[in-house]
């Protein structure tokens, strides 16, 4: 038995839930998401709590309920409260701005680069440094933080390059020169 798809989710008082011909639809103050319940996943509303159960005892899908039973909370947090996902810039002369729905980046490359945003997701550019990017769908603010990072991963040597600011890169020792005498 799944052990995350047993636990209840309360219901704030500021998202309104609905369920129709098995598309689950969270309304809240930030946003609307919908998503489709599996076949083999039911969900029953009742004392003000979600109740995620599955259909039979198999371990498929018992791993399928545990699976929504997360994806519908975090469309609960998402409508309610929001996900935010911090990114840093490190290196000399590297720099991120934000101009409208788009984020410039110098990163040492002989280009500049113009990365748009997606729709629902907004940022915000602190000390030309530090990327902090918003949003109500926790999968698309991570598909986004993920493909910033890609554009100029951490190198392992120096420490260069974007990311996230929980993010500890271990650097290793580069090269020792060796000198040999005749």
């Amino acid at each position: 038995m799944s052990r995350v798809g047993k636990k209840p989710i309360k219901i704030p008082e500021k998202a309104e839930i609905g369920i129709k011909d098995n598309l689950i639809t969270v309304k809240g103050e930030k946003g609307t998401l919908s998503r489709q319940i599996h076949p083999l996943i039911s969900i029953d509303i009742r004392d003000n709590q979600i109740f995620v159960q599955a259909s039979s005892e198999n371990r498929k899908i018992f791993a399928m309920q545990g699976l929504m039973r997360s994806l519908i909370n975090n469309m609960i947090i998402g409508v309610t409260k929001g996900f935010e996902r911090e990114l840093k810039v490190v290196g000399i002369g590297y720099r991120a701005e934000l101009s409208g729905n788009y984020i410039l980046f110098n990163l040492g490359y002989s280009h500049q680069i113009n990365y748009e945003l997606a729709d629902g997701i907004s940022a915000t550019v602190d000390k030309n440094n530090v990327i902090k990017l918003f949003g109500i769908d926790k999968a698309v603010v991570g598909r986004i933080a993920a493909s910033i990072r890609q554009l100029r991963p951490p190198d392992a040597y120096k420490g260069k390059g974007i990311m996230y600011s929980d993010e500890k890169i271990r650097t290793k020792a580069g090269k020792t020169g060796t000198t040999t005498t005749k």
